[in-house]
């Protein structure tokens, strides 16, 4: 399976054509969004060359969760470890915008490698700002630790107006996804392929991914829960996170697929639907072949035109006549 990008593929493109074309003065005012309705604005000027304005909106919260300032709650700090000096947080932001930074291509490395890295992870802006409190918490998780003033059920925004639900402890996190989706046909294959997915975990291979479980009914973690985020129509799924799952580098991968799991379902539903659309076109196809093939008088019809292209029957007397010519 497909697993998506952490990084803005255009975002990255612009910024590093922007170094490569860096001589030239050349506005750019580019605005795009990606899925889960993240929006970004990038734009230059001819006057600073060499400042990049990013602004990025973010999915509208539910109210269950918890926005500071237009952001989740650790943003701010995870955009400064993450950037350094390199990018600055315009405060307040571009109108329509949860967040606009400053970034001065000037201040990158000179060294190649490096700067190549920060540029993919300021193109990974999303991943920073939405998983900056699940990062917090996981964090945690990995020294076994809980903060004494975290909430026993924490709502994280991952989709506008849809959160996904965190029960921290010191020896695990559980986390619950609400599933929803619009079309009857993709609700069909959402359960259909949730319930192979958590069937696919039980494989020798997989033993040491996260436990996990789907239930057509709001598990017992959720108790508590407003009862408008409770309201799905494709089940729930249900991650046990150990502490071996976000050690070291595995921090950031499970971060990303945490925060980017309902996308990551709507992704292989829609391909899913698609292959099998492209496999019922092919079969009607030859069905129609088959029928046509089929019809009385058809191959006749195909004899007879092979017949008449390969000679003409002659009468006795064109036959004396031809021979005497």
């Amino acid at each position: 399976m497909i697993l998506l990008q952490s990084h803005s593929r255009f975002l990255l493109d612009t910024l590093l054509n922007r170094l490569q074309n860096f001589e030239k003065a050349v506005e750019l005012d580019y605005h795009w969004a990606e899925f889960d309705d993240v929006r970004y604005h990038i734009q230059v000027t001819m006057k600073n060359p060499h400042i990049v304005l990013l602004s990025v909106s973010l999915p509208t919260p539910p109210p269950e969760t918890v926005f500071l300032s237009g952001l989740p709650a650790g943003a701010i700090e995870a955009i400064k470890a993450a950037y350094g000096s390199v990018v600055q947080i315009l405060d307040p932001p571009r109108d329509g915008f949860n967040l606009t930074l400053k970034l001065n291509l000037s201040k990158l490395p000179t060294d190649e490698e490096y700067k190549h890295a920060l540029l993919v992870k300021i193109a990974s802006v999303r991943e920073v700002v939405l998983g900056a409190p699940l990062r917090v918490i996981l964090k945690q998780l990995a020294s076994r630790t809980v903060a004494s003033d975290i909430d026993p059920l924490v709502a994280l925004v991952h989709r506008p107006k849809e959160s996904f639900f965190l029960i921290p402890q010191a020896e695990k996190v559980t986390v619950v996804f609400p599933m929803r989706f619009k079309d009857s046909i993709d609700i069909v294959l959402a359960t259909s392929f949730l319930q192979e997915f958590v069937d696919a975990r039980r494989t020798a291979g997989l033993n040491n991914a996260p436990y996990c479980m789907w239930s057509p009914t709001p598990p017992l973690e959720l108790k508590g829960a407003p009862d408008e985020a409770l309201s799905v129509n494709a089940g729930f799924v249900t991650f046990v996170v150990l502490p071996r799952h976000v050690e070291g580098k595995k921090l950031d991968r499970t971060v990303w697929s945490l925060s980017t799991f309902h996308a990551y379902v709507s992704y292989h539903v829609k391909c899913s639907e698609g292959f099998m659309h492209t496999r019922m076109r092919r079969r009607v196809e030859s069905l129609i072949e088959a029928l046509d093939r089929a019809k009385p008088g058809m191959e006749n019809a195909r004899n007879n035109a092979a017949q008449n292209r390969s000679f003409k029957r002659l009468s006795l007397k064109e036959a004396r006549n031809h021979s005497f010519n």
